[in-house]
């Protein structure tokens, strides 16, 4: 994995940890996760287990140990450093694939790193480990020009187009907006409208 050498400490530190210059807080994530798991109880979904494919600095591992110690977590890494700070296990998701499905599956800030070759097996690999929710977050042209914080948000990326990244998701999964997608290989509790129109 010698091609994710720029993933060690300094790496997390500036974008993770370093309160002047990281992207996310803890108190930011808690809000995410709040978010998520309130969707979760809303639709009456039932989660058991939780993927995190690129955990970083285990933000979802510390949330779930407090707030729902009965789920089981996996979190995925390929910093070496992070892998020994948070006890993760050191898998590129494009070349992986875990023969286990989850409840839940957490992907933040992984596919605008993977060169063009590497983005449709990663989501593949994504889409067979699925039990139902993905939740998504993915950083493309249109963000960086009309919504991120360029001093705090890492521009050494592959820049793609949001509509790159539907095409190959739409293959898998459903959407159903705030970055939530669903498996196609099972029926959803949702209704029509609440599911984007590309996606159908």
């Amino acid at each position: 994995m010698d091609r994710f050498r720029r993933f060690d400490d300094a790496y997390y530190q500036r974008f993770y940890e370093d309160p002047k210059t990281r992207v996310m807080s803890t108190d930011d994530h808690d809000a995410l996760s709040n978010f998520i798991f309130a969707f979760i109880q809303f639709n009456q979904l039932e989660v058991k287990s939780v993927l995190d494919v690129g955990a970083g600095v285990a933000h979802w591992k510390y949330w779930l140990e407090r707030q729902h110690p009965s789920v089981k977590y996996t979190g995925t890494e390929v910093s070496i450093a992070m892998c020994k700070k948070h006890g993760l296990q050191q898998k590129d998701i494009a070349r992986w694939r875990d023969r286990k499905k989850h409840d839940l599956i957490v992907c933040q800030g992984v596919l605008q790193y993977l060169p063009d070759p590497d983005v449709a097996p990663a989501v593949a690999n994504i889409a067979a480990m699925s039990k139902g929710l993905l939740y998504l977050e993915i950083t493309t042209r249109q963000d960086l020009r009309e919504n991120c914080d360029l001093e705090r948000t890492d521009q050494d990326i592959f820049v793609r187009n949001g509509s790159y990244y539907r095409g190959i998701l739409n293959k898998h999964f459903i959407n159903i907006g705030a970055g939530l997608w669903w498996t196609k290989e099972r029926p959803g509790p949702f209704y029509e409208l609440e599911i984007a129109p590309s996606a159908k």
